[in-house]
């Protein structure tokens, strides 16, 4: 005997709804952490080879500061050199002060010569010098992930 449909919804139709309901948000909710998970996650980074622009741009015994790559060039009686403006005690950007003729950091006060040795505050370590080149083009460019030692001028 076949059981009469009355159009009442029972307590089993009810919790078979609601279980294949739940069933149904977690496959959603685990396919979208699936598809993150599979998908790829690239950061992509700036170059670290900045280009300065002609040797001739700066003039001798100047310090040229380029806030956007984070660099000083200078020009001394020896060559060019580039400096990190990066501090060395927490990472803030320094600033040139053309009027004392140092490098100081705006954050905790330390302060460094045009070759980037401290001369106060707490910075740990001096500014680092970096790799200085000339382009096929006659431009300089400075490489901010190879530091040098302090006596690596480029003659122009």
């Amino acid at each position: 005997m076949e059981p009469k449909d009355t159009g009442e919804v029972t307590r089993r139709d009810t919790l078979i709804k609601i279980g294949l309901g739940s069933v149904a948000v977690a496959g959603c909710g685990a396919a979208a952490f699936g598809y993150q998970f599979l998908s790829p996650n690239v950061l992509y980074e700036p170059s670290p080879i900045a280009n300065a622009g002609p040797p001739d741009r700066f003039p001798p015994d100047s310090v040229t500061p380029d806030t956007t790559a984070g660099i000083y060039i200078v020009h001394a009686a020896q060559g060019l050199y580039a400096l990190s403006a990066t501090c060395t005690h927490l990472g803030c950007l320094t600033a040139w002060k053309p009027e004392l003729g140092i490098i100081a950091c705006p954050c905790h006060g330390s302060k460094f010569n045009t070759l980037g040795v401290k001369i106060a505050g707490p910075a740990p370590r001096p500014l680092p010098w970096l790799k200085i080149s000339i382009s096929d083009e006659g431009d300089l460019l400075v490489d901010r992930s190879t530091i040098v030692t302090p006596d690596q001028f480029l003659r122009t």
